[in-house]
């Protein structure tokens, strides 16, 4: 059963619509650098996943299939049919179930730091065990030194801050549930359904998701094309904000 999450909705009325989809452990703020650009264009959806910020928490575990109807709920209560789908890391993967799930409604796609399947499957049990255990935030050092490059975190700590409080007050359940969906998540047998053109954004110093999981994606959705972001690791967009945004806009707009 799909869950009422919480979102924003920003941008003209009648422009195409594009959805933004974050990462694990993170709010829809962490588009804000593509959404001061990308709404004077699109019609911009934002959305928490369930389990996090303002969305309802639900227990776990959660699946792709729940966090990907989730998504097409929402869009089906605000009437819209066709769309654009941006997605990072889990939110990619988010995107690669809706696009293969609803192949005549999704535009054009872009997959950002991400992967058809992420193990091993033990790392996410240890994590949604210690999210439950012990709250999100005993993970945040970790986290942060894999999202962001040590150059990154020194010259710009107050965005690392902002990033590291999301996930401080990501709830645990909800943490947990999303891990467990990552877990069991196999898509690769679907990607060849997906006929949206597709962009890859992988980042060269990425440890989470590095650039063979991007190739692995593009070799699989037909027509697919990538890039690779030098001097970035997972959050990509938040490390070099104008080139991604300048790959989304070009993409969506070709």
């Amino acid at each position: 059963m799909s869950v009422e999450v919480h979102y924003e909705l920003e941008g003209p009325e009648d422009a195409p619509v594009l959805v933004l989809s974050n990462s694990l452990g993170t709010t829809l703020e962490m588009w804000d650098d593509q959404a001061e650009v990308l709404r004077e264009r699109f019609r911009l959806v934002r959305y928490d996943y369930r389990g996090h910020d303002g969305s309802p928490v639900p227990p776990g575990p959660y699946t792709i299939d729940d966090l990907g109807g989730d998504v097409l709920a929402l869009l089906d209560r605000l009437g819209i049919d066709r769309f654009s789908f941006c997605g990072l890391s889990i939110g990619g993967m988010v995107g690669m179930w809706v696009a293969s799930e609803v192949p005549g409604r999704v535009e054009r796609l872009v997959l950002c730091c991400t992967s058809a399947l992420l193990g091993p499957k033990e790392s996410w049990t240890e994590r949604a065990k210690t999210a439950r255990e012990h709250g999100v935030a005993v993970m945040e050092e970790m986290v942060l030194e894999r999202w962001f490059t040590p150059r990154f975190r020194r010259e710009h700590p107050e965005k690392v801050e902002k990033v590291g409080r999301m996930l401080r007050e990501t709830p645990a359940e909800g943490y947990a549930g999303c891990c467990e969906a990552i877990r069991e998540m196999d898509l690769r047998g679907r990607l060849g359904r997906i006929k949206a053109p597709t962009l890859v954004i992988a980042a060269a110093d990425d440890p989470s998701t590095p650039p063979e999981h991007g190739e692995a994606i593009r070799d699989a959705i037909p027509d697919a094309r990538m890039i690779v972001v030098e001097d970035s690791a997972h959050l990509v967009n938040i490390e070099h904000p104008e080139e991604v945004t300048r790959a989304i806009m070009e993409h969506l707009t070709s």
